[in-house]
């Protein structure tokens, strides 16, 4: 599942300020984010399962090694 491009460094900045100080803990803040958090940044819930889909750790580090794009 694809996020909105906001999405990920939202809740990196979220985890940050709550404490996190590595990648493995803001993935695991991500993991136990507020439903009230999510829902603010427009993570909605999965039509097929009433769980969140949640930007995975692996996905934070991949948001932080692409530089990002020029021009849009």
């Amino acid at each position: 599942m694809r996020h909105a491009r906001a999405v990920v460094p939202a809740l990196t900045a979220y985890a940050v300020l709550t404490g996190a100080a590595s990648l493995l803990a803001v993935g695991e803040w991500i993991a136990d984010a507020p439903p009230s958090v999510l829902e603010s940044l427009g993570i909605r819930p999965d039509p097929l399962c009433p769980k969140r889909s949640r930007p995975s750790e692996a996905t934070v580090r991949l948001s932080r090694e692409r530089p990002p794009r020029s021009g849009r």
